[in-house]
């Protein structure tokens, strides 16, 4: 009996029960329940850091059509996510003939238990209309008391420290050695393809662990540091805004992504929310207020800064804005240089709009 003709439920933390068809592994799993609104892209999301803990709702019709590809189209070493839920799942035939295999044997070889045959838009509603919660995912039992034990004891995000649990072990290089720009990235959850673009643009890279010495970085003597995306609640990190404050002092140039953007927002004393529902998707508006220019954009975040707290603060500039909920997309400051922004310019997957930060951030370095 392969998995797709096991049933599976899904269970939400307010008691809301959704059945369908198991895929992927056959077991039990629970998490954050989010939903993406991107049409492709499907096993960069798996495999993005930023959606370790969480269980995605993929709101396209088919997942699955087009196979996966190993190493090409991961973001990391490993699928992150920790279940998914989707409508049509093709568990066996794929149309790309460059393709490695389907997403059925990946998500079986990486233990990854998923449900389909869910109508994504109802799910979808009630998490928009209720907000984030945990939720469940079983193929193995229909027992919704025992089910719902299992689910009290999930742990929620709001509060959560997850960086460091995924975050390289040990250091390690990209690039050319000779290249013209030496980069310190402190890894928080980084995706692949941000580093391609540095590496891409005549950098040379050194890859620190969440939390290594900010002494250590400082002392490798690099032109410039980053300032990683990756999963949890900003909140819960103190670590790191010690790290980046310490960065910050050298006063070389230093950029941030997603909680990197979080991150340097709490260096300044601008709190952070759990959202109602986050951004997760390949076409949020954005509106570039220095340039006055729009892009379209790549993003995954449940937190965000606070609103009030940044366009107040003397020393920050509120760069960018989300054009659907005016939320704070992009800062940078005043007396030091340092940017960031809430979204993702490398996409993977998603629209190229926003790729001209990577090229911002370099002049900078190379200017100073």
């Amino acid at each position: 009996m392969t998995s797709q003709s096991q049933a599976a439920v899904l269970l939400l933390q307010d008691g809301t029960v959704f059945k369908g068809k198991a895929l992927g592994k056959i077991g039990t799993t629970t998490g954050e329940i989010c939903f993406n609104t991107g049409m492709t892209g499907y096993q960069e999301l798996y495999t993005d850091p930023s959606y370790f803990g969480q269980i995605i709702v993929n709101t396209t019709a088919h997942i699955g059509n087009y196979g996966v590809k190993l190493d090409t189209e991961e973001e990391s070493d490993s699928i992150k996510i920790k279940g998914m839920v989707c409508n049509a799942f093709e568990d066996e035939y794929y149309s790309r003939a460059t393709a490695d295999g389907s997403l059925q044997d990946y998500f079986d070889r990486n233990g990854i238990v998923g449900i389909s045959d869910i109508d994504t838009r109802q799910v979808v509603r009630h998490i928009r209309d209720k907000g984030a919660m945990n939720c469940l995912i079983s193929s193995e039992s229909e027992d919704m008391a025992a089910l719902q034990a299992i689910l009290n004891d999930c742990p929620d995000m709001e509060g959560l420290e997850l960086s460091s649990v995924i975050s390289t072990a040990e250091p390690y290089f990209l690039g050319d050695p000779g290249a013209k720009t030496r980069l310190a990235v402190i890894d928080y959850g980084c995706k692949r393809n941000i580093l391609r673009n540095f590496t891409g643009r005549d950098c040379y890279l050194k890859v620190f662990n969440a939390k290594s010495p900010a002494a250590e970085i400082i002392a490798w003597n690099p032109d410039g540091y980053f300032i990683s995306n990756g999963p949890g609640d900003p909140g819960s990190m103190d670590y790191a805004v010690d790290t980046v404050n310490a960065l910050l002092e050298t006063g070389k140039p230093l950029f941030g992504i997603c909680l990197g953007h979080q991150l340097l927002g709490l260096t300044q004393g601008i709190g952070t929310y759990k959202m109602h529902s986050g951004h997760r998707g390949l076409n949020h508006p954005v509106k570039n207020l220095l340039t006055g220019r729009c892009e379209v954009t790549s993003q995954n975040h449940g937190f965000a800064l606070k609103p009030d707290e940044a366009n107040s603060h003397p020393e920050v500039e509120v760069t960018h804005i989300n054009l659907n909920d005016h939320t704070i997309e992009g800062i940078r400051l005043k007396n030091k240089p340092a940017f960031s922004v809430q979204y993702h310019p490398e996409a993977a997957p998603g629209p190229n709009d926003a790729n001209y930060l990577f090229d911002q951030f370099l002049e900078m370095v190379r200017e100073s």
